[in-house]
């Protein structure tokens, strides 16, 4: 098939106007001027003009737990769902987030590995949804964050099995509960740390040995510290928060995250807009602050949602986008976060997250043109994922996208 529109996002901030982008057999065949695609593409080739419309690569959410269902008690619901209801619930809900454009996510805690069993029925085309890159199980002390999905650990002995156990199940990656969280009843609280330096180095040696990176949640400014020493791949979160309930953007820590190279997920989801009621102004702008401050040093950031707790809906990965328009990041600099920058982050940039001749077929087509309002990213008419092209129908009664 043949895409054509006024204006193709290439990546990195370039474009070509009056550009076509043509698909086969799930990769990019060739991307240029329009006339110059359709000139070179045989006559049976089927052709979709998007007159006043945008193709940019396809979106992606770096931090979704497919597994939860955006309530109050997410992670209770998950653990005591039985396998086959969650498995079909998760397929929905990897349907929608293809329907607002998202054609891969980084799953970052399932249980029982079922984001990794829905990654590979995605990728056979069986199901329809984005690329996942799936964690499975996050790893977490005895009664610990999240300790319902299954994956307590306490010790280097235990902790190097369960690396194992994911690496076994096949986890295209290791995530660690560094610290509480917020959605564990009873469990730890989100500033305090839940493993000692050494045990978190434990646990990026071992997954290093198997080629794993280690994702690290961390909210609390000791456990994000510990994290960055130990040599994790991503800090997911970024809190910085403290004992004794404030916050502490720690500048010697923010400039070792940046002089590693290391990646932060700050998870902005359509929470941002409820955040400057219930903070108030000046936390808020507090909040903004902290990334503006993360940006100015050089730390590099990815998109990601938190996508299925409360508050972050499948479906609303561009309110996040704009939670970091909000705090003054350049619209262009939002795009490759959740495009090239992420695919490079989740280890598959030479596969997605740019548009070029030989890269995998992961296309968005909106209406209007993002670059200059970022919103118009809602404005969906056709995604592509791994080749296969969906139109957004609400109507459907799957999830929200149809099949051409």
């Amino acid at each position: 098939m043949v895409l054509s529109a006024p204006k193709v996002l290439t990546g990195a901030g370039e474009w070509i106007p009056d550009g076509a982008v043509r698909v086969r057999d799930g990769l990019i065949a060739a991307v240029g001027d329009r006339a110059s695609v359709i000139a070179d593409a045989p006559g049976s080739v089927a052709r979709f003009g998007f007159p006043r419309c945008t193709i940019l690569p396809g979106l992606i959410d770096a931090h979704v737990h497919l597994a939860f269902d955006t309530g109050p008690e997410a992670q209770a619901t998950a653990a005591n769902t039985p396998d086959a209801v969650l498995g079909m619930r998760m397929a929905g809900r990897a349907r929608r987030l293809l329907a607002a454009g998202v054609t891969t996510v980084r799953d970052l805690g399932d249980r029982d590995g079922l984001a990794i069993r829905l990654r590979d029925e995605i990728a056979e085309g069986t199901v329809a949804g984005p690329r996942i890159v799936a964690a499975g199980t996050p790893i977490t002390i005895t009664g610990g964050h999240c300790w319902q999905l299954g994956g307590e650990a306490d010790g280097e002995v235990a902790l190097r099995r369960a690396v194992r156990r994911l690496v076994r199940d096949g986890a295209d990656l290791v995530k660690v509960m560094v610290t509480g969280g917020g959605i564990t009843p009873d469990g730890p609280p989100p500033w305090r740390t839940q493993f000692t330096e050494r045990e978190l180095a434990v646990v990026v040696a071992e997954a290093a040995r198997f080629g794993c990176p280690v994702a690290a949640h961390a909210h609390g400014v000791e456990g994000i510290e510990l994290a960055v020493r130990a040599g994790v791949h991503s800090v997911e979160h970024a809190s910085w928060l403290t004992e004794a309930g404030g916050r502490d953007l720690r500048l010697d820590v923010v400039a070792d995250l940046a002089a590693r190279g290391l990646w932060v997920c700050p998870t902005v989801s359509a929470r941002w807009r409820s955040s400057r009621e219930r903070l108030g102004a000046a936390e808020f702008e507090a909040y903004l602050d902290r990334l503006r401050t993360m940006r100015a040093h050089g730390v590099r950031m990815i998109a990601g949602t938190d996508a299925g707790v409360l508050g972050a809906p499948f479906e609303s990965f561009v309110d996040g986008l704009e939670g970091f328009r909000e705090a003054g990041f350049p619209v262009q600099e939002i795009i490759e976060m959740a495009t090239a920058r992420a695919a490079e982050a989740l280890g598959i940039g030479d596969s997605t997250g740019r548009i070029a001749t030989g890269m995998a077929a992961d296309l968005l087509v909106v209406e209007g043109d993002p670059l200059a309002e970022i919103s118009d990213l809602r404005e969906v008419r056709m995604v592509i994922a791994a080749g296969r092209a969906y139109r957004p129908d609400p109507q459907a009664d799957h999830d929200g996208v149809m099949p051409l």
